[in-house]
Parts: structure tokens; sequence; C-alpha cells
């Protein structure tokens, strides 16, 4: 599934892998993820990995909003284990209040 939150050209799409539970962005044969663990109402955000080749240019940040929209259409209870998560929520204070934050 694509996640249509996406902007602009140079963002490659978000794909929502339910069954492995991530996040993935792929593109010129590399691969960035954001891990998660869904246990009941629960999302712990457990890793956020983007290649090298792909730092800088917003995908972490699409990678984590994807993630946060999915617990806010499903009333998840964000559990954010990764410390990019973590920043990133302070960072954008608006789309972590569409949330509840649990930190660990």
């Amino acid at each position: 599934m694509h996640v249509a939150h996406v902007s602009g050209p140079q963002l490659p799409a978000v794909e929502h892998d339910a069954a492995g539970e991530r996040f993935i962005v792929r593109e010129g044969g590399e691969v960035a993820a954001l891990e998660y663990h869904r246990r009941g109402d629960r999302i712990s955000i457990l890793h956020t990995g983007v290649p090298v080749s792909l730092e800088r240019r917003g995908i972490g940040s699409e990678l984590v909003r994807a993630a946060v929209e999915l617990a806010a259409a499903e009333r998840l209870t964000v559990v954010p284990c990764c410390a990019f998560v973590k920043w990133w929520l302070e960072a954008h204070p608006d789309l972590e209040a569409s949330v509840v934050v649990d930190r660990p």
C-alpha cells in the first residue's frame, strides 16, 4: 500500500508493509525503513534507518509522518523508542497533538 502524503517529485512513495510491521521507501536499490511493533492499541516505533545515500531529503520524516498518521487514523498510542522519532514529534507539535504519546 502506498501512502499518498509524500510531496514533491524528489521524494519516493512511502509503502506500508503491515505484515512486516514497517514503513519503507525504496530508491536506487536502497531501502529506508521505520520499524514498529503493534500490540493492542499501542504502536511502539522501534527504529528509523535511512541509508547515507538517501539522507537529508526528508525521507526519515516522511516515514515517521506515515506512522503517526496510521496511529491517528486507528487511534493508537504512540510509544517512541527511537531517538529520531522522539525528536521529530517534539519538532512537529501539531502532528504530535493528533495522537496520544507515551514516552518510555
